[in-house]
């Protein structure tokens, strides 16, 4: 959404069509993943464009939106729409796609109307194909990230087999509102079962290493670095909220995990622990690319960006290791996140599109989400603060280096959109 476009307003629109198509906005961005300052900025944007006053606020679970004429007299127009959300999953295709139809309602060349009608059409069911692409994701996702961290193939095997189970076992979770709260405890006791049951009865497994790496798409990585950036940029409540949240999805992945071990050692069973990593760079190189493609599933970008998140991502994750090679890793991920920033930037300025399909899984990859459940896990299993203190740092440092490389990067190349 571009934020220096002249105001146009069509005639045919009052002034509560015009409230009301803002506000299906608002809440369309809360959902497709939009962070607070992000999604606050364009819709101060778009309510300027269509000759509206609009003061938003934006938390993970909900909008406050204060609306007034700015042709009225002052206090005789007011209105304020209070929404309840559910925190958002990030959705390229959608966020894309609104973004579209906002511009063109914006310009005129859409009737309000029009762009109501629109924007319905992006709540069809995805249907059977959706949930197999989902369920893919998860399986091809944990499996890149097995291959990424060089463990041994069975390792990879079992990694991609838990997350295919857990992409599975979603289906059944979201159908109801208790199973759908304890979703994440559920799927990391299922990676733990499997993983202990192949360790004990197939072959040694770098058994913690593996339960993650199939847990890597539940991960709450991208919302801990979100979170941050919240905080950083004065939307307090947002980023702590935000933050809450990512900690307590650590902790019932946690929960999961350590009732799979304690069941394992409850009915005699005895998991054959290894810590090896043999595998030849073109397999990191080769997992690199599943797991790119499986993000791109996991974003649901449509098919004519996914070239572009599987660059990013690769970009991503090369620029982050070859500059931590060479100056230490908080300085490789900072560099990465912030030539990713301003390489998303700049697509939005050049392409008129959400730099968010470059951005987004440009830094998936340096996000610190297994990184804080192995820190967790640590310390739960070994009760011991030391234990897990070193990974925990390690958590906080690249955080900073992330959040501090999209504050540059933006800097670098200032937005013309705010998505």
């Amino acid at each position: 959404m571009s934020s220096d476009a002249t105001p146009i307003t069509s005639p045919q629109a009052t002034y509560a069509q015009r409230v009301a198509f803002v506000c299906e906005i608002a809440g369309r961005l809360h959902g497709y993943g939009t962070t607070a300052q992000r999604l606050e900025a364009a819709v101060v944007a778009l309510a300027q464009r269509l000759d509206l006053d609009c003061e938003p606020w934006s938390n993970p679970t909900g909008l406050i939106l204060s609306f007034s004429d700015p042709t009225q007299a002052i206090g005789s127009s007011d209105i304020t729409r209070v929404i309840r959300l559910a925190p958002g999953e990030n959705d390229l295709h959608k966020l894309s796609v609104a973004d579209q139809i906002t511009e063109e309602v914006a310009n005129g060349r859409l009737s309000i109307a029009q762009g109501h009608t629109a924007l319905r059409q992006l709540d069809r069911d995805p249907g059977r194909a959706g949930q197999v692409r989902t369920i893919l994701s998860f399986s091809l996702g944990a499996a890149g990230v097995a291959g990424l961290w060089k463990l041994p193939w069975v390792d990879i095997a079992t990694a991609g087999v838990i997350g295919l189970l857990i992409g599975v076992l979603g289906m059944f979770t979201n159908r109801r509102a208790a199973t759908r709260e304890a979703a994440e405890a559920l799927a990391a006791l299922l990676a733990g079962l499997v993983a202990v049951l192949v360790a004990s009865l197939v072959a040694p497994l770098n058994l913690n290493t593996v339960i993650i790496a199939s847990l890597v798409v539940l991960l709450p990585g991208m919302s801990l670095t979100n979170a941050v950036n919240e905080l950083a940029s004065q939307h307090w409540v947002s980023g702590t909220a935000r933050l809450a949240g990512a900690l307590t999805t650590i902790m019932k992945l946690t929960v999961g995990a350590v009732i799979a071990v304690t069941l394992a050692g409850i009915f005699g069973l005895e998991p054959m622990v290894r810590a090896s990593r043999p595998q030849a760079g073109w397999v990191e190189w080769g997992a690199l690319l599943l797991a790119a493609f499986a993000f791109a599933m996991l974003f649901k970008a449509s098919r004519r960006d996914i070239p572009w998140v599987i660059a990013a991502s690769v970009a991503g994750y090369a620029i982050s290791k070859f500059g931590g090679l060479a100056w230490g890793m908080p300085a490789g991920v900072f560099l990465s996140a912030m030539l990713l920033t301003a390489a998303g930037n700049l697509f939005g300025r050049i392409v008129q599109r959400p730099g968010a399909i470059i951005r987004l899984p440009g830094i998936i990859m340096l996000v610190p989400g297994s990184t804080s459940l192995r820190g967790v896990l640590t310390l739960v299993q070994q009760q011991d603060m030391a234990a897990g203190q070193t990974v925990l740092l390690t958590v906080l440092n690249v955080v900073m280096a992330l959040v501090a490389g999209l504050l540059f990067g933006n800097l670098l190349v200032p937005a013309r959109k705010t998505l």
